[in-house]
């Protein structure tokens, strides 16, 4: 009878499958990307793992955030009763702008300036229908 009831728990955690969520953004992923794997959450993920800083890695911003709880990450969780809930967390870069109208604001401009570009770029997002980018420097 014993073996029967590990055969089933295998069973069940087999057949209980991963669990995987991803955000996406709407902007073109990159092949940049940034990982954390086994990230901590906590009590069945009331406390989520810490923030993820990826402004450095990512300077166009995210195109895709996907977490997952693999097998190992779910045995984890048992023997802890939940207590402690590990995860991997992958984000994919978006793609920085390619082509497209780009304004460009130098590094010392005035409020004067930056509002009339930023009026500029509005004005220009709304004649092409598209997204304008406003860029510091160069």
């Amino acid at each position: 009878m014993h073996a029967r009831s590990l055969a089933t728990l295998a069973l069940a955690f087999a057949l209980a499958g991963c669990y995987h969520a991803t955000i996406e953004t709407g902007a073109k992923p990159s092949a940049a990307t940034v990982e954390k794997k086994w990230a901590s959450s906590w009590i069945y993920g009331l406390v989520p793992p810490s923030t993820i800083e990826t402004a450095a890695k990512c300077p166009s911003g995210v195109a895709k955030v996907e977490t997952q709880l693999g097998f190992l990450n779910m045995v984890v969780g048992v023997l802890t009763l939940g207590i402690y809930t590990p995860m991997d967390i992958r984000v994919a870069c978006a793609e920085g702008p390619v082509g497209g109208t780009a304004f460009v604001v130098p590094d010392s401009a005035s409020a004067d300036t930056w509002r009339a570009t930023l009026l500029l770029a509005a004005q220009a997002s709304r004649d092409l229908n598209q997204a304008v980018y406003v860029q510091v420097g160069h």
